[in-house]
């Protein structure tokens, strides 16, 4: 963006409109209220000939100099080509750090759904008014865990709505679609931000739609019943469902609780394509698509508008013709737009983020705890924190419905869902772990590695720490009936609840831990060393309490360390062309 594209031709150097501030150490955007962004209206202010310089062709009044900065001279304004000197005690103008651009802001879009991530807004805080009017946002009506924290594990909803509103998009057919969950995506980013997953949900797939109470347009409060042995998208619109019917039947099928949901519909993808300059795509041969109205040749393209959710909508074109194939074409699109947005100057760019950051908020409708600026801000900076390499696209395995004679549906595959939602819900990574989590991991292991002692001269308390209410005494009654731990006792409930199940032992009591782990199927991070606890009868015992992770009596508690083979996955970082 120019000076006279900001409605400051002349020969002001468009360097001078970004200045240093004192509070943050960081320079912003600051431009003069008698010269707002060219075609972008900003937020009111009420008129104050201190709010900062005097616009040009003005004077200022007599005795009202220009305001400062406590304790900081203010330069005067350089003209074009003339020498800068630098502040006192300053060596001039400091260099923006080249790693900050990657957290600076992160943009997705994908399939019919999209979302927007911006932090660069901050540099124009006088536009940040503008931008917040912008954001839709709706209840998540306690589906959520009422938003994500900064020093836990992130779980996004992202929702993309085959809803036909907007300019052009009557042609797509179904005009009077009330909105399905037409594309879903879980992602999760993981705790110390080195990794993340984004798990496809295919909305032909049959779930359990709960009972979903629902803030209606008016205000008040209805329950909309749930909807046994249906299609994933109906979640979402059918019967006046919102996005957090979505969330709920979410939670209800990978027993992971989002934290916040976004949802964009057909000119999300449009719009933020077009923002970014367009989205480089390969085909592996020539597509001519009626349906999506896709006409490409086989090699690389750069998308975007229309042509970008043609590219996105296309599926009979594509692999076998199906949802399935159309949620891999989805994958590699966001893919190619993350790489674009890692590897190219657009964070660094003042006109591009401004950019993004309008057709961003315009785009989106997001949870209440998402609804401003500041928030999609921090969520945007903890995810600029994510290696390409280290982002897993991977789409939940199903399998045909067998009740079909011609499957139009699918159902969940028994054998390796299970382990993919495991993953997700207990921060394990689907790529390669750095090599510090190899030697941790390894330490954690070799808890379990030595001599067991016999299960009937294991003690321990068993306490309920979160788990499903009676838990303690089944597991106490496995153990003494079929596990042959005779010296075992039901120790009530524990003083807090905890997340994942833990089984504390003195040192030598290490013995015993690892048969006790070894029976329950305990993994080496459950073992906690410490100290032991007399028991009922006065004699030290180890103590079991069960959290909120606790699978039931006899379910081993070990979380998998790596994806199945047979599940469908991409990593950002790689080039992939449609066939």
């Amino acid at each position: 963006m120019d000076a006279q594209g900001r409605g400051r031709a002349d020969d002001i150097d468009p360097a001078d409109q970004w200045v240093i501030n004192p509070s943050t150490g960081e320079y912003e955007l600051r431009l003069p209220p008698s010269a707002p962004q060219s075609g972008v209206p900003g937020p009111r202010r009420p008129p104050s000939s201190d709010s900062g310089p005097p616009a040009r062709g003005r004077t200022e009044a007599p005795g009202r100099p220009r305001p400062e900065t406590p304790g900081r001279a203010v330069p005067p304004r350089r003209r074009r080509g003339a020498p800068q000197e630098p502040l006192p005690g300053r060596r001039g103008r400091r260099p923006a750090k080249q790693a900050s651009k990657g957290r600076k802001a992160l943009l997705w879009t994908g399939g019919v759904m999209a979302f927007v991530l911006v932090a660069g807004a901050g540099a124009a805080y006088f536009y940040i008014e503008h931008l917040n009017n912008n954001i839709a946002s709706v209840s998540d009506d306690g589906a959520s865990t009422g938003g994500f924290e900064k020093d836990k594990a992130i779980n996004i909803l992202l929702i993309g709505t085959d809803k036909r509103t907007g300019a052009g998009n009557e042609k797509y057919g179904d005009a009077g679609s009330v909105g399905h969950a037409d594309t879903t995506i879980l992602l999760h980013v993981s705790k110390d931000r080195s990794n993340a997953t984004a798990l496809s949900i295919p909305r032909d797939l049959i779930v359990d739609i709960p009972d979903c109470p629902t803030t209606q347009e008016d205000g008040s409060q209805k329950v909309i019943p749930g909807t046994p042995r249906t299609r994933f998208n109906t979640s979402l619109g059918q019967d006046g469902r919102t996005p957090s019917c979505t969330m709920r039947t979410v939670t209800e099928l990978t027993g992971v609780k989002p934290d916040n949901f976004m949802v964009a519909d057909f000119n999300a993808v449009k719009t933020l394509t077009s923002a970014v300059g367009g989205v480089e795509v390969c085909l592996g041969k020539d597509i001519d698509d009626p349906d999506s109205h896709l006409k490409l040749s086989k090699g690389n393209h750069t998308i975007e508008g229309e042509q970008a959710l043609a590219f996105v909508r296309t599926r009979h074109s594509v692999g076998f013709g199906g949802d399935l194939s159309r949620i891999g074409l989805q994958q590699q699109f966001l893919s190619a737009l993350m790489r674009k947005l890692k590897d190219n100057d657009t964070l660094s760019s003042p006109s591009k983020m401004l950019d993004l950051a309008e057709a961003g908020t315009k785009a989106l409708t997001v949870d209440s705890q998402l609804s401003s600026i500041g928030k999609l801000k921090d969520l945007g900076l903890e995810l600029g924190k994510l290696n390409t390499k280290n982002l897993t696209f991977a789409t939940t395995p199903v399998i045909d419905n067998p009740a079909e004679k011609v499957p139009t549906t699918v159902v969940l595959n028994d054998s390796s869902a299970p382990q993919v939602f495991s993953m997700i819900k207990n921060d394990v990574s689907f790529t390669a772990v750095k090599e510090k989590k190899k030697k941790e991991a390894a330490a954690v292991a070799a808890r379990l590695k030595g001599t067991k002692s016999a299960a009937s001269e294991v003690r321990v308390r068993i306490m309920n720490g979160g788990a499903v209410a009676g838990s303690a005494q089944e597991t106490l009654s496995w153990l003494q009936n079929e596990e042959g731990v005779s010296k075992s006792e039901n120790a009530g409930n524990a003083p807090a609840s905890l997340a994942k199940t833990t089984l504390e032992y003195a040192p030598d009591q290490a013995d015993q831990a690892r048969r006790l782990a070894d029976i329950m199927g305990l993994p080496g991070s459950a073992l906690k060393p410490g100290e032991s606890v007399e028991n009922a009868q006065g004699v030290p015992a180890m103590t079991l309490t069960l959290g909120k992770d606790f699978k039931g009596a006899g379910a081993s508690q070990t979380t998998p360390t790596k994806a199945p083979a047979d599940v469908d996955r991409s990593t950002a970082d790689k080039v992939e062309c449609a066939e």
